[in-house]
Formats: structure tokens, C-alpha cells, sequence
């Protein structure tokens, strides 16, 4: 036998200034000896991009916002590094040769074109980005088929589900149950949401996670989205995904199976093991996170959530049955209202309305491709821009 060390993964980090991104390069920097950085790519943030870039020595950066690109330029040349700028490099560079995983953790829609083009590439995706299959799911999940491509769930509700189902390829799955921690407002009612502020909306109490996705888990978009993601990743009709608020975050979802067991994935709320796991499948590296303990958690309490207060769960519910551009309007429309919440353009109950107008004004198409999904995104904007409540 050689005594070489076995080569290790390269890793494309698409979004690797953002929360998600942050928290994989934690995970490499731990796992040197499995995983390294082939590719990192960041929106704008080129401060942070030049200092991952420095310490982590990728083969490639990408910063989207061109203007920003001399000033990349200036700090990595000299060391080696392959820079480029703008969307068109952020497709190409997911094809290079020495990545074997794509992790894609661009926030909103921008993560579709990269994980369509490196799907393409056989890629294997460790998939951050739920907006690229609320959108294309059919799309996606029909190309990742044909062309013989893992997708690893890196969100820590649908890493569970693919950890209870190892092992279970020949057992169908009866119902796929998603856990949600209710977010800040878990219990309150419709009436008091319509008082609530960005500085409540933005304090999750469990997750530490990026702006816009923290607004999400508060309206509870985020759980919806989730359902859309499972029904395409796992196989399954909207009837066959259920959601159960469970306020601790320790069981993170669980599969039934036709014979009535339940299997659930159970740990810390921490976002670097779905990652790690995502990033080494189908090995589980051995890491130094704190580990959960029982009895730090006597209690471990479900519910029923609340669909007339939180109706963003409702329409994400509703749309996942329509199908068709249906959930793209939705996504779309949501991405929006969310801005425009942050910059106090709509009350915190003004985002579901302003969601609800856009699927109410865009027309539906059943068999969408993926030009007419972008257009039906770009209309659902523009609805979402021009509704006041």
C-alpha cells in the first residue's frame, strides 16, 4: 500500500462571507486533513473575501460586484490566486477541475444559475440555498438525475431527514415531519404581530443566522420554504410533510416509515454539523463540537403551529400544491417583501400581504422552463415593489 495521504475534497464555497460560508470555512479549518478550499466567492464583501482568500489559499475567488474587483485584484495577485468578477464567472468558476463539492449558500434566487451549471459539471452540491429548489425544483432535481449528481442538504431540518433515511433505500417514506422552533413570536396572535418591530423580528432565540433568513424563521417563510425543499429533494406529495413547533431545536426532523417508526436526527442547534456532514458525506468526520446531553433537556415540547398567524406557512403550503411558477412567485415576492420590511417600507404583517399580491397578480404557468421561472421571479418583484398596505 502507498503512504501517500489520500487527496483531499476541494471544496467551491459560493457565498463564503455570509453566515452559512463563514461556519463551512470554521468546519475546513478544523478538517484540513479531509476537506480544502478550491473556490470561495463572495456578493461585495471584499474585505473579508481578501482575508479568507489569504488564510485558506483557494485556487480561485469570485467577487460578484465588479467595481469592487480592482481592489481583490490588488491584495491577492501576488499570491497565486485566479480572481475574477461579476455573475457569468460565478457560473463558469463552479466547473474547475479540482472541485469535487459546490457548496452553494448565496442568499435568494442568485444560487440557481451556479448549482444548475455545476450539476452540469457533476458536481456533487452541498445545497445551503433552499431558494434554488422552491424555484426549479423539478428542474433541478430532473438534471441532477440525468446527470448522476448527489445533492447533500446542508439546512439542518433536511440534513435530518437525509440521515434518518441512510439505510433505507428499499423502505418508503410515510410522512416526513419538519421541525420549526417558532421563532421569536412563537404563541402570539395575529393582532399582536401587527406591532412588531425589526429589532424583535431579527432576535431568533436559537439559531445564529443570517438577516434575511432570520426574518424568514420570524414570519415563518422560512418552515414554507422548507416544505417546497423537502417535497423535492425526498420524493414526496405536500399531504405526506407536516410541521411540528418544537421550541428547544434539539430534535432537528424526523421520517415515519410505513410501518409506523419514527426516526429523528437529534443535537445541539449548531449549523456546522449539517455542514460537515453535508461536506463529508458519506463519512462522519470527527470534530470537537459540544455534544447534547439529555439531561441539560428534560423537557423536549411539540405543537401544533399557528397557520391564521402565520400564514406565510399557509401560502408556501399552497403553493407547493400549485406547482408550476407558483412557488417561484412566492420566493420572489417574499425576497422583496423582506427588503422592504428591513428598510420600514412594510409593517412585519405587510410582508404576507404584500406576498399574497404578487401570487394574486402574476399568472400561473404549470410546466414552467427556466426562462419563464425567471420572468414569473421578475414579475412577482415587481408585484411585491408595488403593493402598499
Amino acid at each position: 500500500m502507498s503512504n501517500e495521504a489520500a487527496p483531499t475534497r476541494g471544496v467551491a464555497i459560493l457565498g463564503s462571507t455570509g453566515s452559512i460560508g463563514t461556519q463551512a470555512l470554521d468546519v475546513i479549518r478544523k478538517q484540513r486533513d479531509t476537506l480544502h478550499v478550491e473556490v470561495l466567492t463572495a456578493h461585495r464583501n471584499a474585505d473579508l473575501l481578501i482575508k479568507q482568500a489569504l488564510e485558506f489559499e483557494p485556487n480561485a475567488v469570485v467577487i460578484g460586484e465588479t467595481s469592487q474587483l480592482g481592489e481583490v485584484k490588488d491584495a491577492l495577485w501576488d499570491h497565486g490566486i485566479k480572481i475574477y468578477g461579476g455573475a457569468e464567472a460565478l457560473e463558469q468558476v463552479v466547473e474547475m477541475e479540482g472541485i469535487s463539492v459546490v457548496l452553494t449558500a448565496l442568499v435568494g434566487a442568485a444560487g440557481l444559475r451556479p448549482t444548475l451549471r455545476a450539476i452540469r459539471a457533476k458536481k456533487t452540491i452541498a445545497l445551503a440555498n433552499k431558494e434554488t429548489l422552491v424555484v426549479a425544483g423539478a428542474l433541478v432535481m430532473k438534471e441532477a438525475l440525468a446527470a448522476g449528481v448527489d445533492i447533500h442538504p446542508v439546512d439542518s431540518e433536511h440534513s435530518a431527514i437525509y440521515q434518518c433515511l441512510a439505510g433505507e433505500v428499499l423502505n418508503p417514506i410515510e410522512k416526513v415531519i419538519l421541525t420549526a422552533s417558532g421563532g421569536p413570536f412563537r404563541g402570539k396572535s395575529r393582532e399582536e404581530l401587527l406591532s412588531v418591530t425589526k429589532a424583535q423580528a431579527l432576535k431568533h432565540p436559537n439559531w445564529d443566522m443570517g438577516t434575511k433568513i432570520t426574518i424568514d424563521s420570524a414570519s415563518m417563510m422560512n418552515k414554507g420554504l422548507e416544505v417546497i425543499e423537502a417535497k423535492w429533494l425526498f420524493d414526496v406529495h405536500m399531504d405526506q410533510i407536516e410541521v411540528v413547533v418544537h421550541p428547544q431545536s434539539i430534535v432537528h426532523s424526523c421520517v415515519q416509515f410505513e410501518d409506523g417508526s419514527i426516526k429523528a436526527q437529534l443535537g445541539l442547534p449548531d449549523m456546522k454539523l449539517p455542514i460537515q456532514y453535508a461536506l463529508g458525506y458519506p463519512q462522519r468526520l470527527k470534530n470537537t463540537f459540544e455534544r447534547f446531553n439529555f439531561f441539560d433537556y428534560p423537557q423536549l415540547t411539540f405543537e401544533k403551529p399557528d397557520l391564521d398567524a402565520f400564514r406565510n406557512l399557509q401560502l408556501a403550503f399552497d403553493a407547493g400544491n400549485k406547482e408550476g411558477n407558483a412557488p417561484a412567485v412566492l420566493n420572489a415576492a417574499n425576497e422583496v417583501a423582506v427588503e422592504r420590511f428591513l428598510k420600514d417600507e412594510l409593517t412585519f404583517t405587510g410582508m404576507t400581504q404584500a406576498i399574497e399580491h404578487a401570487l394574486g397578480h402574476v399568472n400561473w404557468e404549470g410546466q414552467p422552463g427556466l426562462e419563464a421561472l425567471i420572468n414569473a421571479d421578475a414579475e412577482a418583484r415587481a408585484k411585491a415593489r408595488e403593493f402598499n398596505a
